[in-house]
């Protein structure tokens, strides 16, 4: 079948590779969709970061480069193995892409599986991925999603998941309707986590660059106001939308100093400041501000526990996720119309999927 295999930096090949085995407690899903995450262009570009080098394994696969990429996925069950038997065989599913180390909670109950030592992720750490045209993964990481759910939009519920996680972390909820927060950033993450926000019934303003995304957050219906903080100054409009007050919320979702101060500055006292972004580099504090003004910031890291309510939000249709897809390729076309897109002209899109079989594309 064919892969996206990751050697290294600058180095992804696709190439025709064995399927995976089919053991007790797995299923074999066909990939449908796989969206290109961020996480996929920091390993191409500057990576290995998540994924093993060809000397260096993943302390929990013990698996070496190449690796399969690919994390952002949904598919159909097309095989079960031995001791499953919460799914069957024409499941549209969706995956908690986890590589952890067996005897770490994973149960329902659990909230720190995620920061468990030597976290990894299917699709860069090992154990296959969703940029091939099937996969084999443990029954826990399995999701079922209602076949009514397009499996195009099914393939956004990991992502959607992140932003959950990250308004959770925040502290908002349903009881949090008519709070206001401000996003930074509107690239996928930070639109995904706006639908979080507003499916709580929290205004949401989004602070972003780019015209045609803070046009796309508008015409989603999940943000409010979009700001240009190139002409305007965010701080300002910001107090002029909460009567002086400030945000109650913030969450940044860039990874850029000047984002993460602006939030810093446009929340009221007492506010809370999620950074959802990961940083490639260490960042600065105003700390005379955090504490004049009690602030919280907290960090967040993928989901725990997350999907099942999640899933909930869009099969509900609280959340529309069709808005957010931008592009659909095939596998062949990964790096010159997926990747390049991305990463030189990522103001053009937002989330750009993949087709591993060439099926559903035009």
């Amino acid at each position: 079948m064919k892969a996206a295999r990751y050697y290294g930096n600058h180095d992804i090949r696709i190439e025709d590779i064995e399927p995976q085995k089919l053991e007790p407690g797995t299923v074999r899903v066909d990939v449908a969709w796989t969206g290109i995450c961020g996480t996929d262009l920091h390993e191409y570009l500057d990576g290995p970061i998540f994924c093993p080098t060809q000397d260096t394994p993943d302390p929990v696969s013990g698996e070496t480069a190449p690796v399969t990429l690919g994390h952002e996925f949904s598919g159909v069950v097309s095989e079960v193995g031995d001791g499953v038997d919460d799914l069957a065989v024409g499941d549209h599913v969706v995956i908690e892409p986890y590589i952890l180390h067996d005897d770490v909670d994973t149960s329902p109950a659990s909230s720190t599986y995620h920061i468990s030592p030597d976290m990894n992720f299917i699709g860069l750490g090992g154990r296959g991925g969703g940029l091939s045209e099937n996969i084999v993964v443990r029954d826990r990481w399995v999701h079922k999603i209602d076949k009514n759910l397009p499996l195009d939009e099914a393939a956004l519920i990991e992502p959607l998941s992140v932003g959950y996680h990250a308004v959770e972390r925040a502290g908002v909820d349903d009881s949090s309707a008519g709070q206001t927060a401000l996003v930074g950033g509107a690239g996928p993450i930070g639109l995904l986590t706006s639908s979080v926000l507003k499916a709580f019934g929290v205004k949401v303003i989004v602070s972003e660059l780019s015209e045609l995304r803070r046009q796309k957050a508008l015409d989603s219906g999940v943000a409010d106001v979009a700001l240009n903080p190139a002409e305007v100054d965010v701080v300002e409009e910001v107090k002029k939308l909460t009567g002086g007050e400030g945000a109650d919320v913030a969450f940044e979702c860039t990874s850029v100093q000047v984002v993460f101060d602006t939030l810093m500055d446009a929340l009221r006292p007492h506010g809370v400041l999620q950074v959802v972004s990961i940083w490639g580099k260490p960042a600065t504090v105003d700390f005379h501000k955090l504490v004049m003004k009690e602030l919280d910031i907290r960090g967040t890291i993928g989901y725990v526990n997350s999907h099942p309510a999640t899933i909930k939000l869009v099969e509900s249709g609280k959340i529309d996720l069709k808005p957010f897809i931008t592009g659909k390729i095939a596998l062949d076309d990964l790096i010159d119309k997926g990747f390049d897109t991305l990463i030189n002209h990522n103001e053009t899109a937002v989330k750009i999927l993949v087709s591993p079989s060439g099926e559903g594309l035009e």
